[in-house]
């Protein structure tokens, strides 16, 4: 060693590197070890046992938990309905997102106006929205029965046993009042609301993606004598598709993480029929008879299927996206 020459001189530069920014990472990998890798080490620890409520005794079971739990029926069935409703709330969001976007995408008068009136709904929390939906759809005071009196059609009447009755005149709208207590309509219900509380973050997600399409590309189309459908199918689309895979992404990692309006919709009923998988996880570890063993299992379960979506949208989209 050259007299002189300090030892850290004598590591290789990949190391070096590594030492003179591990200061400045420290914080964050100290952030996420506490709050997502402790968590998700102690989720797959908590799989192995069946434990009472206090965790004053476990049984150590091994892998048999796991695979009880992820061939379970009730697994498989918060499952679909996670499916159903992550199609019911993403996909008609994001088209009526891209309609107002185009809109407050318009060199016109007010539409700033028009802008915040469209994205309004990003403002709005879960639990308000959720019990604004409750009111506007409740049966015996929602503003739907009275817009359903209005054309002439039945409103739906609560009975005393906690039920609800269809009048003389009921056609197949009147369904639609039975919002939150016909296992038919449930989970309708529960992805409209959560549909309205997309719609405000998608237009702005991809008014911001509108805004970046040169608009040399639109004048050369007219040249062309294209119209405003060929221009939008033929330019806008292709140049939006990285926003609107983005907005997919993020519009089913938000679906499968729903949770809030759930619960005050509806509890996951009425049997089970919108029962999604993180209120399952919820309701298995958290109520009687407080089976958090089985909700860890649950909980990695959803960690790997978004894992796995999110990696199959990337490859499925891969040739379909345009990037400039």
């Amino acid at each position: 060693m050259t007299a002189g020459m300090p030892a850290r001189r004598l590591l290789p530069r990949g190391v070096r590197e590594f030492l003179t920014a591990l200061p400045f990472l420290l914080p964050s990998m100290l952030l996420f070890g506490v709050f997502v890798f402790y968590p998700l080490g102690k989720s797959v620890y908590l799989g192995f046992f069946i434990s009472n409520p206090f965790r004053t005794r476990q049984i150590f079971v091994g892998f048999d938990q796991y695979r009880d739990v992820l061939t379970s029926s009730d697994f498989i069935s918060s499952l679909l309905v996670t499916a159903t409703f992550t199609l019911y709330t993403v996909v008609p969001a994001i088209a009526i997102g891209t309609f107002l976007a185009v809109i407050s995408n318009q060199k016109l008068p007010g539409i700033v106006i028009f802008r915040t009136i469209f994205s309004s709904t990003l403002a709005a929390s879960v639990a308000i929205s959720a019990v604004l939906w409750l009111v506007l759809l409740h049966p015996s005071i929602g503003v739907l029965n009275d817009g359903f009196d209005a054309v002439g059609l039945s409103r739906v009447n609560w009975l005393e046993d906690g039920g609800w009755a269809i009048g003389e005149r009921a056609t197949p709208w009147d369904m639609f009042t039975a919002w939150f207590i016909d296992p038919n309509w449930a989970l309708i219900s529960v992805s409209l609301a959560t549909g309205w509380m997309n719609i405000g973050l998608f237009t702005v997600i991809l008014l911001a993606g509108l805004q970046t399409i040169d608009e040399e590309l639109y004048e050369s189309a007219r040249i062309d004598g294209a119209g405003r459908w060929s221009e939008f199918w033929h330019i806008t689309l292709p140049m939006l598709s990285p926003t609107l895979f983005f907005a997919s992404v993020v519009g089913t990692i938000f679906a499968f993480q729903a949770f809030g309006q759930i619960q005050i919709l509806t509890q996951g009923g009425p049997v089970d029929a919108s029962n999604v998988l993180l209120y399952s996880i919820y309701t298995t570890g958290f109520e009687a008879p407080f089976r958090v063993g089985a909700a860890s299992v649950q909980a990695l379960g959803l960690f790997v299927i978004m894992l796995v979506l999110t990696f199959g949208q990337f490859r499925l989209m891969s040739g379909r996206v345009f990037y400039r």
